[in-house]
């Protein structure tokens, strides 16, 4: 399925900073960037950064003067996915997992599964299908917290989202992440652009690793799963910021669109009576 996505920020600067933008979209091999464009205008000196371990695409933006800011991304973006029946999936233990999904065990900035292991442990420790459990999970957090723009800041936890019942999809995020590993189950951060979402924004989500390979879940449900176009992965927003500003730049404006570049589209959400759910590499 391909998409047309686009990003327009504004930023005024007032001496010498530097700016680390996090999107771009990410070359996977279920996900193609068909063509892309990026612009500063006025110009300024602008590198992509892959980091040693990851693929986030970063673009570190070198600010040596007083400027009004302007930069574009666009991109046409084609993904694949797979839709997979866990009906059966059983647990993977620890000693079973892969390495490379240990840190997504592991308590992180905002999502503390350290101080949620009982209430996790509570509310859904007794099933014991692992894709059951996200479902189960990402359920409750979609009908107990209440989304609302403005409720939260970047301070905001996966611990606080659950003791005040409202925040934003971010904060959403934070908590299905939490949740799942405190039920021993790896999970991590998913920003990217989406089809219908309103208004238009960059989105948060997250992805539980099940079956050996990451299945990705929303509970605001304010999108089709197959309506996404993955920007970063990590294990919080700490790690997949869409901006990290280093000096005296002040934000001003941001324009996000995602919108289909073909027909055809059939929306897909999670299918709980077949036990089916989505996967993007």
């Amino acid at each position: 399925m391909k998409f047309e996505i686009s990003a327009e920020l504004g930023y005024s600067v007032s001496e010498t900073s530097a700016l680390l933008l996090n999107i771009h979209a990410l070359r996977t091999p279920r996900q193609k960037v068909v063509e892309e464009s990026f612009t500063i205008d006025p110009y300024m000196k602008a590198e992509e950064i892959v980091p040693a371990q990851g693929e986030n695409r970063f673009v570190r933006i070198e600010i040596a003067k007083t400027a009004n800011l302007s930069i574009s991304y666009r991109a046409t973006v084609d993904n694949y996915f797979e839709v997979n029946d866990y009906t059966k999936q059983q647990p993977i233990s620890v000693a079973q997992l892969d390495p490379s999904v240990f840190q997504y065990l592991h308590p992180s900035r905002y999502c503390q599964s350290d101080k949620l292991y009982r209430f996790a442990e509570t509310k859904f420790g007794k099933i014991k299908n692992p894709f059951s459990q996200v479902i189960a999970l990402t359920n409750w957090i979609n009908e107990n917290v209440l989304y609302l723009s403005g409720s939260t800041n970047s301070q905001t936890s996966a611990y606080d989202t659950v003791t005040e019942l409202a925040g934003v999809c971010r904060d959403f995020a934070h908590l299905g992440i939490a949740l799942c590993r405190a039920l021993t189950i790896p999970a991590r951060y998913f920003t990217g652009y989406a089809y219908q979402l309103q208004p238009p924004d960059f989105h948060a989500c997250f992805e539980a690793y099940i079956g050996n390979e990451w299945v990705l879940f929303d509970p605001t449900k304010l999108v089709p799963l197959n309506g996404l176009v993955k920007i970063a992965t990590g294990r919080d927003a700490a790690e997949t910021a869409v901006a990290s500003i280093y000096g005296m730049v002040q934000f001003n404006m941001m324009s996000v669109t995602c919108e289909l570049a073909e027909k055809n589209f059939i929306p897909f959400y999670y299918d709980t009576d077949a036990m089916k759910g989505i996967s993007y590499k």
